[in-house]
């Protein structure tokens, strides 16, 4: 069935002429859940894994370019991309490697949540992510070089080139870095870079003074986000959520409705300004104000399906304040 799922997606592809809306590489999971110290749940997870499976339900022609186990976790990883639509050509599967897995530790009550790299059950530590190499970037250069956006949420060398790639087809590079090693690999990262989205809470203040030439999205938690372009910038208030269970994927939301905007919108790498990307940020905002009252990174997704996703995003912003400094 999996198999079957998988040409469709293919064909669709070639239907397209082989152009791609969104090829990704990062932190690509298995989410497993503990709600007030039960599992409760797994599933697909990773900010990398979120925002390109959400954008896949959102029948979005999505490639993950990922390298995970040849286990039971990887096949049940690649069977949710594959049941929402990605293209799953360019998901490597390591002989004798161990899926990536994340423990979260949810509590109810106040909606905190918690990430551990150790088994709550057997205080063991859990496989961790491996990024992209040379051989995966080479077999990947015709999707890099026909997508319109780029993601990436983690740097490594092979990483860096699949940037390369798809900044030199004109590709929109959206970059959400999880840490801030400013070395040289870091710094072409940036150069690279058409957005760049990171929270103050994780990476502080640390990239304000950057001179180059890309929009920054500076995330605030609760209180909202800032969109940074050359001397402009612009605040954006949080929207209200309508109930909080749990914050865990609101970033990654964030980040789906801004690329999912620049999809339908068109704009291309060169026409960007912050005027235009406000749109897709409030939308953004609407999907992970709406995704808070749901367990799970992408609980709005699972309990109220991709359709009704596709109505928060096309809301429209008049309610929504921005107010620029």
């Amino acid at each position: 069935m999996i198999e079957e799922i998988q040409n469709r997606n293919m064909e669709a592809a070639t239907q397209l002429q082989y152009r791609f809306d969104v090829a990704g590489t990062g932190l690509t999971v298995l989410d497993r859940i503990y709600a007030d110290g039960d599992l409760a749940d797994e599933a697909l997870g990773g900010s990398c894994g979120n925002v390109l499976l959400s954008l896949a339900m959102l029948h979005r022609n999505v490639v993950p370019v990922i390298t995970i186990g040849d286990d039971d976790e990887g096949q049940r990883l690649v069977a949710e991309f594959v049941e929402a639509g990605a293209v799953t050509d360019h998901i490597h599967r390591k002989a004798g490697t161990r899926s990536p897995i994340i423990a979260q530790e949810l509590d109810t009550a106040s909606g905190v949540h918690g990430f551990s790299f150790v088994c709550p059950d057997t205080d063991e530590a859990l496989p961790q992510y491996e990024p992209i190499g040379e051989s995966e970037v080479a077999s990947a250069l015709h999707v890099l070089s026909q997508c319109s956006v780029f993601y990436a949420d983690r740097l490594s060398a092979g990483i860096l080139d699949a940037m390369r790639a798809a900044k030199l087809s004109g590709a929109i590079v959206f970059f959400e870095p999880s840490d801030v090693d400013h070395d040289e690999m870091f710094d072409e990262a940036l150069r690279l870079t058409s957005i760049l989205k990171y929270s103050i809470d994780r990476l502080g203040d640390s990239l304000s003074t950057l001179e180059n030439d890309c929009i920054r999205v500076v995330t605030y938690g609760a209180e909202g986000l800032e969109v940074r372009h050359d001397e402009s910038v612009v605040w954006c208030s949080a929207v209200s959520a309508p109930a909080v269970l749990d914050t865990c994927g609101s970033g990654d939301m964030v980040s789906v409705g801004m690329i999912d905007w620049m999809l339908s919108s068109g704009v291309s790498a060169g026409s960007l300004d912050i005027t235009r990307l406000l749109e897709g940020v409030f939308a953004g905002q609407r999907l992970a104000a709406e995704n808070c009252a749901f367990a799970g990174a992408r609980g709005l997704f699972k309990e109220c399906g991709p359709a009704y996703a596709r109505e928060v995003l096309q809301e429209g912003p008049s309610r929504y304040s921005a107010a620029t400094k």
